[in-house]
């Protein structure tokens, strides 16, 4: 089964193109730029016209090994600037939980990783992009040049225009490998706890919760730092993965399984505290080494729910979400709860704010999860939160509009041949 969207939901039948390269002309159709399909819900899908794909265009350009910036095209995904940059002591200041998004992907949806708190979100070290309108109109965009189409497209879902070419600032490292804490803690309370006592010399901080967990238990887990090493080899590593080879007729995630892995893992370690040595690819992207992990979901799929709540609320906003979470015995394998900083890259619909970030998928099981997922929605509505674009499939449009003011300034700049599911069903 083909699938479009990372989540599979909603299963949309879509006809992709593919330019062949940044100098092509664009579709005269409804179009949507499109690179490797990992956002989750419908962000990534345009019904009522087709997909362009930017995949072929996945060229390097220029790269200066003495300051770290490189010029590449908008389908080079982050795996392919890892592996050409790494060897030569630098690595991507910002990156999500996976390697296979575009670096135009990346600049769409303004992710962010382990060290928002720190660091911000990709968009922060963006230097430049060409945007190419579907009338032709080449437009060199960066904060003094074009800076409204800058800051419109820094997490502007690809609406704008097709971006051709990047420039971005990369990281100095001096290994592949971090130094990595993991501390066993019991509850909520202890995350937050943790999160502000952590030493900011270990730029990189996530936790993972037991979404099962209830009572004095509530929100246990474990609180994972990381910081590059100061020396080591800049040798990649090789890393054998698995892969799911087909999808699941029904959901492999369900209660029974949720609750069984959640316990394991949480017990998995011994101690309270681990400290060990880890390359960059087990730390920053442990789902890569399973392709094909949301075929697990099953044909009928899954929603990713990602929230940020402001932080002088986001506690008790974060215990009510999960005790609801445990009551309606529902939830995931992977919960990622981490603190967001209050470094901002400027796009106007950027998802990053300064606060907490809960993160979790559920399998696709008709209305009932939509309405429950709307009750989370009014959680975070009324915290003064708001949900990613990349992740949801299931937004309001109320909600949207409340949390993402600048969306109407983001519709008088949209490229008028974009479109995509999400912004119609947003905006209606």
């Amino acid at each position: 089964m083909e699938r479009y969207s990372w989540g599979g939901y909603p299963n949309t039948q879509q006809q992709l193109k593919q330019l062949s390269s940044i100098t092509t002309p664009l579709p005269k159709e409804s179009f949507l730029p499109y690179g490797l399909g990992r956002s989750y819900g419908d962000s990534c899908l345009n019904s009522e016209g087709v997909l362009l794909s930017s995949q072929p265009c996945d060229h390097f350009i220029f790269f200066d090994k003495e300051t770290g910036v490189l010029t590449c095209e908008a389908g080079v995904n982050l795996k392919s600037i890892i592996q050409h940059c790494l060897p030569m002591g630098w690595f991507l200041p910002v990156t999500p939980g996976t390697q296979y998004v575009t670096v135009a992907g990346a600049i769409a949806n303004d992710v962010h990783g382990k060290n928002h708190e720190l660091a911000g979100s990709f968009g922060c070290y963006v230097k430049q992009f060409e945007l190419v309108r579907s009338t032709g109109e080449r437009l060199l965009c960066s904060p003094s040049d074009n800076s409204d189409y800058f800051y419109a497209t820094i997490g502007g879902l690809g609406l704008t225009g097709f971006i051709t070419q990047v420039t971005i600032q990369l990281k100095r490292i001096n290994s592949h490998k971090l130094l990595v804490t993991s501390e066993k803690y019991q509850h909520l309370n202890d995350f937050f706890t943790l999160s502000e006592n952590a030493d900011d010399a270990n730029e990189y901080q996530v936790a993972w919760l037991d979404c099962t967990a209830t009572g004095s238990k509530l929100g246990r887990g474990h609180f994972i730092s990381g910081r590059h090493q100061d020396d080591g080899d800049l040798i990649l590593p090789e890393r054998r993965g698995k892969s799911v080879p087909l999808t699941s007729p029904v959901s492999l995630i369900n209660n029974l399984s949720v609750r069984c892995f959640n316990s394991l893992y949480y017990q998995r370690q011994l101690g309270q505290t681990k400290i060990l040595e880890q390359s960059y690819e087990p730390f920053f992207y442990p789902l890569d080494a399973i392709e094909n992990w949301n075929r697990l979901y099953g044909k009928q799929g899954f929603l990713q729910h990602q929230c940020v709540i402001p932080k002088n609320v986001g506690k008790e906003a974060i215990k009510e979400m999960l005790a609801l979470i445990a009551k309606e015995k529902t939830g995931s394998f992977l919960v990622v709860l981490k603190m967001m900083g209050a470094k901002s890259s400027g796009g106007w619909l950027s998802f990053p704010m300064e606060g907490v970030t809960l993160a979790m998928d559920f399998p696709y099981q008709g209305k009932q999860t939509l309405d429950f997922l709307h009750r989370l929605d009014a959680i975070v509505s009324d915290a003064g939160g708001r949900l990613y674009p990349a992740k949801d499939a299931n937004m309001l449009p109320s909600t949207f509009k409340a949390a993402y003011p600048k969306w109407e300034a983001l519709e008088k700049m949209r490229d008028p041949q974009i479109a995509s599911d999400f912004w119609r069903r947003v905006i209606q």
